[in-house]
């Protein structure tokens, strides 16, 4: 199967297109390096060391005998994607090429024009691509649970069946999106949906949850192709997050109650899900919905999780309650269901005490990468304008060893970064309550 992955240099689509490389499908990466540039503009790095994207395309065909052809340009404009989809003539479009976080969307008018007019021109683009070009080409499209919000029933996939007023019918389910990058992902499920039914395209939306873990066995075959591990307060998702502020002894920034349950599911799962929806693609005329998780848990659960894992390795682990920047229940119900990947033949990897033994341990080797600054929550839902961080040098951060000496009669290993924590915290406090 000839398959495009379009953001193939991010952190999912780089796994997904080695993946896929590696199980015999011929794999094109298209990508105009956005979300390196977006380090950049924040004054962040992943936590693991990424090479150039040709320096690692060159390591896999070099380790492999694989070749991954490149595309480099942007999905939002035509003439370039347009060039991709007859020159590659894909079976399949796995589509990533958006901004991808919530908190990036919500830092002022012009992030979340910026996230709205990427995310859905891009995909609106590759609608009309498709149709002009590749017609029977299947599209699978990243969405995410977070279109859902919390609604206090059963999220379904993607239709529910209603009855009202003696009358029966099935519709999209109802979505209530918690930020401007997800009322993107809205525009773009509606638009889908709508190109299906009028021109007959084949498209799945894997709505998915948050992912967590770095590696996978291709990813895992040299340093050299190792994937990203944000872990900042605008890209880094939760549990890559608590890891990193274990394994540096600086307290996990849990949002209000902590209460805030979602989806979760391991990056090699990820991957497999995505070749699964290739696989057994959408009929003609077809939007179908995945929800694409396999636990659900809430930030307070994972909390403490990752602090008896950091108990495991020797670390003291503590839990700050923090003012939450979002606009969101911080207890609620939540029971969506999954079963759709399941069924096609899915086999969760699920989150067991090895697997955050190996996070931690992943966090621990590059913790001299560590910038505790950028781990305080710094964008408010609440404020139309948010300040950036003000880019400056930093100094290697101090990081705590085992053997360290607690200090007083806290259990603390004092590493320097407890100052940083609470000033930020009562920042952060102040900046809410305006």
């Amino acid at each position: 199967m000839r398959v495009a992955v379009l953001g193939g240099d991010g952190y999912c689509g780089w796994a997904t297109a080695l993946y896929l490389s590696k199980r015999g499908h011929s794999v094109a990466i298209a990508d105009n390096f956005a979300r390196r540039q977006w380090d950049h503009e924040l004054g962040v790095q992943t936590l693991t060391p990424i090479r150039p994207l040709s320096d690692r395309l060159n390591v896999w065909q070099d380790l492999t005998g694989e070749t991954i052809e490149l595309f480099v340009g942007d999905v939002t404009e035509y003439d370039f994607l347009s060039s991709v989809i007859q020159g590659f003539e894909p079976d399949a479009v796995v589509h990533f090429a958006e901004q991808r976080a919530a908190p990036y969307s919500m830092i002022d008018r012009k992030h979340a024009v910026f996230t709205q007019v990427n995310n859905v021109v891009g995909t609106l683009n590759l609608l009309f691509a498709l149709r002009e070009f590749q017609p029977d080409c299947h599209l699978v499209k990243l969405g995410t649970m977070g279109e859902y919000g919390t609604p206090n029933i059963d999220i379904e996939e993607g239709y529910i069946t209603i009855e009202h007023n003696g009358r029966r019918d099935t519709v999209p389910y109802p979505k209530q999106p918690g930020s401007f990058y997800h009322l993107s992902k809205v525009h773009d499920s509606h638009n889908i949906m709508f190109a299906c039914k009028v021109w007959g395209l084949r498209a799945t939306d894997l709505n998915q949850g948050v992912v967590y873990g770095t590696t996978t066995d291709e990813v895992a075959l040299s340093e050299a192709l190792i994937n990203r591990f944000d872990y900042d307060d605008v890209f880094g998702t939760v549990l890559n997050r608590f890891c990193v502020q274990a394994a540096i002894g600086y307290p996990l920034t849990v949002y209000g109650k902590g209460g805030q349950t979602r989806g979760f599911l391991d990056i090699r799962d990820t991957v497999r899900c995505v070749e699964i929806a290739c696989l057994n693609p959408a009929a003609r005329g077809e939007c179908r919905v995945f929800n694409q998780f396999t636990e659900q848990f809430s930030v307070l659960d994972l909390a403490h999780m990752v602090q008896t894992a950091g108990e495991k390795l020797g670390l003291t682990v503590e839990v700050d309650h923090l003012p939450d920047p979002r606009v969101e229940a911080e207890e609620h119900y939540y029971n969506a269901k999954h079963s759709k990947l399941i069924e096609l033949g899915l086999e969760p990897h699920l989150l067991s005490d090895s697997l955050l033994d190996s996070l931690m341990n992943v966090a621990l080797k590059y913790r001299d990468r560590v910038d505790p600054a950028v781990m305080m929550p710094r964008i408010n839902w609440r404020q139309p304008r948010n300040e950036r961080r003000v880019q400056t040098s930093r100094e290697p951060v101090p990081v705590v060893e085992a053997s360290l000496q607690v200090v007083g009669g806290s259990g603390r290993k004092d590493n320097g970064n407890r100052g940083n924590s609470s000033n930020a915290r009562s920042d952060l406090k102040g900046k809410l309550e305006r």
